[in-house]
């Protein structure tokens, strides 16, 4: 029992080790938030449109029969990063045609009506899910979070954090075509 006792230090230090090695991988992405839903049928839902912003709710059956896979992004007017990647979004909508559908995650109607009449609504539906509740059924870990849904209802990608940059934006883009929702010569 005593060497058994000898050798769990030892045993300690290489399973940290190991987690260390790990940490330091350079192919390891920390961003990349694993999902259940990928591949998987998108949750079910139903949300009441935002008070004050003419665009109607959304719910799971809006996404399910589309003619090209379609964008869902969740946001929040108080969310910094949402501000920034809204630009982007916008101009997938207006130069790609791709189809955007929002959650409005946590926010007061009127705060999201506001950030919206001021930055411009590319939304062609956005449900409030003022009690979080859609958002835990979509797993999200914070806004801004953007998925991919197939056609078919099926959660094709998740992308956590805002997308800005080129690097983000290129590999935005790239799972868009993947999706069938753009042309690779659109790229």
């Amino acid at each position: 029992m005593k060497r058994i006792l000898a050798f769990l230090p030892l045993l300690v230090a290489v399973v940290f080790g190991g987690f260390f090695l790990w940490g330091l991988n350079p192919d390891r992405d920390p961003n990349e938030v694993p999902s259940v839903l990928i591949a998987q049928p998108a949750p079910d839902f139903e949300l009441e449109p935002v008070v004050g912003v003419e665009t109607p709710g959304l719910s799971r059956s809006n996404l399910v029969g589309t003619e090209t896979a379609v964008v869902l992004n969740v946001f929040a007017s108080w969310c910094v990063p949402c501000r920034a990647e809204h630009a982007v979004l916008t101009s997938l909508v207006e130069r790609d045609g791709i189809r955007l559908f929002g959650i409005s995650y946590k926010d007061e109607p009127e705060d999201a009506a506001r950030w919206l009449a001021e930055l411009g609504n590319p939304y062609a539906r956005i449900g409030s899910d003022i009690t979080g509740r859609a958002g835990i059924e979509w797993g999200i870990s914070g806004v801004p979070e953007t998925f991919i849904v197939g056609t078919d209802g099926t959660v094709l990608y998740r992308y956590v954090g805002p997308v800005v940059g080129e690097v983000a934006v290129g590999k935005f883009r790239e799972a868009l075509v993947q999706a069938g929702a753009l042309l690779r010569e659109d790229l």
